[in-house]
């Protein structure tokens, strides 16, 4: 059970953070970067749950995601270790799955795209855009994560801190920015579809020799 009585505490005043297994680390970590960046995804599709119209089964999809964004956030913050005293939340492969389930689903009823997209058209649209690209961010957080501290586990002689990441955060992360995209075609149908890029901005193309 999470029993929080103080929000502040001053432990992280000299620049460092506590990781799930009670270990400290600086607060410049590849590991704390992408839990953080994670908690910042799941904070701008709160705000696009609460502000931008979304259809009644998009907003119960993202409620779900939402509650994984914080296992997922956990995962991180718990380095890989051969035993716990505790077995910590950890991302599991059917996670995945159900996302992948998810673009299936929402992309079935949506149009073939035949250009690359501006984020806009309706609020909920650019808001699930931007959940995109702080998703993307956030899997590229972790994947330095992984290239810093591995996959591995730590042995029973580690100490705290110590041990990689798992790999299936990043798998999460990746399919969830795929859904996020489809789910802001989907929010883009309550306006007026979406908005297309057009090369050049649209502008006439003249010979630069022309006068």
């Amino acid at each position: 059970m999470v029993n929080l009585t103080r929000i502040y505490t001053r432990t992280g005043d000299d620049g460092t953070t506590a990781l799930g297994d009670n270990g400290r680390t600086s607060k410049t970590d590849a590991r704390l970067a992408a839990y953080a960046d994670t908690d910042e995804a799941n904070s701008v599709i709160g705000v696009a749950t609460a502000c931008g119209n979304l259809p009644v089964e998009v907003q119960e999809t993202l409620a779900r995601i939402q509650n994984d964004l914080f296992d997922v956030g956990a995962d991180l913050c718990m380095p890989l270790r051969s035993s716990y005293e505790w077995e910590p939340l950890r991302v599991r492969a059917e996670w995945v799955t159900e996302l992948e389930a998810d673009c299936d689903r929402y992309n079935a009823d949506l149009p073939s795209l035949r250009s690359f997209i501006l984020p806009g058209g309706t609020p909920g649209a650019a808001l699930l855009h931007q959940a995109r690209t702080v998703a993307r961010r956030a899997e590229r957080s972790t994947w330095q994560a992984l290239e810093t501290y591995g996959d591995q586990p730590a042995g029973d002689g580690a100490g705290k801190g110590e041990g990689g990441v798992n790999p299936l955060t990043a798998t999460y992360l990746n399919r969830l920015s795929d859904l996020l995209f489809i789910l802001a075609r989907v929010a883009a149908k309550v306006g007026d579809g979406d908005v297309l890029w057009t090369p050049g901005g649209g502008r006439e193309q003249r010979d630069p020799q022309a006068t």
